[in-house]
Order: C-alpha cells, then sequence, then structure tokens
C-alpha cells in the first residue's frame, strides 16, 4: 500500500481523517513523485489529485521546518483557491512546527515581502503574483525542492500561461508536478521549458 511509506506523521494525520487506502491515482502517482521526477499528474474530480499534492509535498519536507526561504511552491488559479488550499494543508501540518504561507495579489506585496522574509517553508500563490514576488526580489528560491501546480488546466489562459514560464525560468533546479484533470497541447509545451523528461500518471 502506498502510503506504508509515508511520514509516521502523515500516517497518523491519514488514519484521524479515517482515510485507510490510497485512490488508483494516489497508488500510481506517489511512489513516481517521491522519486524525484518532474510528473504531470491528470485525473478526473476526487480522484485523490489535491490529497496527493499535499502528502507529497510534506513527504519531500519531511513534516519539519528548517532555514528561511521557501522549500515548496504550490501554484493555484486565485485567490479562493489559495486559502482553500491553506485550509486543507494546516489540517495536515497544525501539529508540527512547519510554516504555511498564502500569497494573493488582494495582499499588499510589500506585506507579502515582509512576510515571507520572516521564514516559511511552503508558499502557495498564483503564478501572476509569484511573478510579481520574483521581480520585487520578494522571495528566494535557493532552498526550493518542489514546485506544485493543483488543478493546473487554469494555467491555459495567457497572462498565467506566460507568468508561471517566466518564473520557472528564475528557479535554478527543483521538482515540477503539475496536476490536472486532462492533459492539454498547452500543458504538455510546459516540458520545452521547465517539466523535462516528464512522467505521466493518468487515471
Amino acid at each position: 500500500m502506498a502510503f506504508k511509506k509515508l511520514n509516521p506523521h502523515l500516517l497518523e494525520r491519514l488514519s484521524n481523517f479515517s482515510i485507510e487506502e490510497p485512490t488508483k491515482l494516489q497508488k500510481r502517482s506517489i511512489p513516481v513523485i517521491k522519486s524525484g521526477a518532474n510528473v504531470y499528474c491528470t485525473g478526473p474530480n476526487e480522484s485523490g489529485k489535491t490529497t496527493t499534492l499535499i502528502l507529497t509535498t510534506l513527504q519531500k519536507l519531511q513534516c519539519k521546518a528548517e532555514g528561511n526561504a521557501p522549500r515548496a511552491v504550490v501554484v493555484v488559479e486565485n485567490k479562493e483557491k489559495v486559502l482553500e488550499l491553506y485550509d486543507k494543508f494546516f489540517e495536515y501540518t497544525k501539529y508540527t512546527d512547519m510554516r504555511l504561507y498564502a500569497s494573493y495579489k488582494e495582499l499588499h506585496i510589500d506585506i507579502q515581502k515582509s512576510e515571507i522574509f520572516e521564514g516559511i517553508d511552503i508558499l502557495i500563490t498564483t503564478p501572476t503574483t509569484l511573478h510579481k514576488l520574483f521581480l520585487l526580489n520578494g522571495v528566494s528560491t535557493s532552498q526550493l525542492k518542489i514546485c506544485s501546480i493543483d488543478d493546473g488546466d487554469f494555467l491555459s489562459q495567457k497572462s498565467n500561461y506566460t507568468a508561471m514560464i517566466t518564473v520557472s525560468q528564475s528557479i535554478m533546479k527543483c521538482q515540477y508536478v503539475l496536476y490536472a484533470e486532462k492533459l492539454t497541447p498547452k500543458l504538455e509545451r510546459f516540458e520545452d521549458f521547465f517539466m523535462e523528461r516528464s512522467q505521466y500518471v493518468k487515471v
């Protein structure tokens, strides 16, 4: 069972949520993501994509705080998605010392810069806000290990697509995992920019 090889804290949280068996997508994707490969992970709603994202991100960071610069970035469509995912992550991290941060355009960029500077582990943001933070030297990627994109279908929008490509050019090296309902030609073109040698997991 895929869950057996996860961090003990994650197994405990899953048990508390009465989640005992991985979904088909989780069974196939978690080992591939844990291997460190770039991964396109596609499946329908309710197939477990977001939970997979949370589990593999926290597994990568060993469920503990470290350093000051973010070690994981999670990219979503808008403020509502940022706050929704923040709450879901918090359910898994509230008994740890891990530091989550919700970033979106409606929050003044100078406030974001100062709060991020104090030290975070996981940055949940949008492509355009992340791009703005990079332009203003508001976030360091020196410690970044993994960048995940949740419900990546929204990246077909030109502004988000362009921002994501531009952002990836500012990141020296990390693992990328893109979750979507289906793999479109536009999403597949990310292989030319930051999803090099990707593995594909589909249910």
